[in-house]
C-alpha cells in the first residue's frame, strides 16, 4: 500500500485591529478606514476586523467572533497605537486572551504596537513638510 503525502492545511488568518476607543464617533470611524484600506491590501483569504478595548463597539470580544464567524482559525491582534504603553503590552493582550477563551481551537496572538517604524517618519514629514 502506498503511503500518501500529508500536507498541514494552513491556518485562515485574521488581522484583528484595535485601538483605544473613544467617545466620538469620528474617531472611532477612522480605524474602521484603516480597516478597510488593509483589506484592500492582504493576501486573498486573510480577513480584517477591527475593534474598540474601551468605550465603544465593536469590543475586542466582538470582532474576535467575528473573525471566527468568518472562518478564521488563527486571530492577529495588532495595537492600532503608537507606544508600547500598558494598553498595548498588558490590557489588549489579556482581552485577546479573554475572548479567545470563548472559541476553543482557534489561536491567537498579539503583535507589538507601531511603535517605532522607519515609516512613520516619512508620514510625520509628508504631514508638516507637504
Amino acid at each position: 500500500m502506498a503511503e500518501r503525502a500529508t500536507t498541514a492545511r494552513e491556518p485562515v488568518r485574521a488581522i484583528l485591529l484595535i485601538d483605544h476607543g473613544s467617545r466620538r464617533a469620528d474617531a472611532n470611524a477612522s480605524l474602521e478606514e484603516v480597516a478597510a484600506l488593509l483589506r484592500g491590501r492582504v493576501p486573498a483569504g486573510v480577513i480584517v476586523e477591527h475593534a474598540h478595548m474601551e468605550l465603544a463597539e465593536p469590543t475586542i470580544a466582538q470582532a474576535f467572533a467575528r473573525c471566527v464567524s468568518a472562518g478564521a482559525t488563527h486571530v492577529i491582534a495588532h495595537p492600532y497605537m503608537l507606544a508600547a504603553g500598558r494598553h498595548a503590552t498588558e490590557d489588549i493582550p489579556r482581552l485577546v486572551a479573554d475572548a479567545a477563551r470563548a472559541h476553543p481551537g482557534v489561536s491567537h496572538n498579539t503583535t507589538a504596537p507601531l511603535g517605532l517604524h522607519p515609516l512613520l517618519a516619512d508620514i510625520i514629514l509628508a504631514r508638516c513638510l507637504p
